[in-house]
């Protein structure tokens, strides 16, 4: 069953890897759910049932015009889990984009079938800087990733921010140049319509409201030295918001975990 079909008609690509209880991975913006393959790896291997799945928008699934708000994307989340059976004793982590899903899944479909919850370099709660959260990140600089999609995409991808998203600089160069063009040619699967609006999406959605529906255990991993999603307005705030959850910080660890600190992440 590589497809699933949502309540909106939307064909969504679905990877289902081993058998036993069911962890669902959702991928960050704008990559797929093939940047969750080591980890779906090591999960099968270990005798869990490993379920990720293309973003509507992006990767192999359908590119709607509409539906890409965090209640729809929470929806499709839910459709994929009862249409693979996966709706009850699971463990549903999201990285980066994909920890808002997670966050509107709790509060939205009341945290159904849920035991445990997963935050990974999330956007959760809140990324917009306002008043009443200095630690954000500014309006303009979400702009400013607008305009230069929409100007060149590619180049934006991957010259300025894959690099920053896997922490590459003049010294540092914890991935390869093949990972680099690897992540460019995943986010230009995505349609551009789709980039821009799951950017708007995960840039402006306040979820400090809801964080309270984190009712089961909740591990939070975060870099300290996210650039992209910076910890002190995400995973620093969402431990004091979510009741029992743990924090781990990798040290000097930058978005893109899953490659930099690919085998701690698996073993957390």
């Amino acid at each position: 069953m590589p497809y699933v079909k949502t309540r909106d008609g939307t064909d969504i690509y679905v990877k289902d890897w081993g058998s036993g209880r069911p962890v669902i991975l959702l991928h960050g913006w704008p990559l797929s759910a093939d940047s969750w393959d080591p980890q779906m790896m090591a999960l099968a291997d270990a005798g869990f049932r490993a379920i990720t799945y293309d973003r509507r928008g992006f990767g192999r699934s359908g590119q709607p015009w509409r539906g890409y708000d965090y209640d729809t994307l929470a929806d499709d989340l839910a459709d994929v889990m009862a249409a693979t059976g996966a709706d009850s004793d699971a463990a549903v982590i999201g990285f980066s984009m994909g920890g808002g899903e997670v966050a509107r899944y709790m509060s939205r479909h009341d945290g159904k079938g849920v035991i445990a919850a997963g935050l990974i370099a999330s956007v959760v709660p809140y990324m917009l800087k306002t008043e009443d959260n200095p630690y954000g990140t500014p309006e303009a600089t979400f702009a400013s990733i607008g305009e230069n999609i929409q100007k060149d995409r590619a180049h934006f991808f991957r010259d300025t921010f894959f690099k920053q998203f896997f922490g590459v600089g003049v010294i540092s160069h914890p991935v390869s140049d093949d990972v680099l063009d690897w992540a460019t040619a995943t986010a230009m699967q995505a349609g551009l319509k789709p980039t821009l609006a799951c950017a708007q999406a995960f840039g402006h959605t306040d979820f400090r409201p809801v964080l309270a529906a984190f009712r089961v255990p909740t591990l939070i991993v975060h870099g300290s030295a996210d650039a992209t999603v910076p910890i002190d307005a995400s995973g620093r705030a969402a431990s004091v918001g979510i009741a029992n959850s743990q924090l781990v910080e990798y040290d000097g660890a930058p978005h893109g975990l899953f490659a930099t600190h690919g085998d701690r992440l698996t073993s957390d």
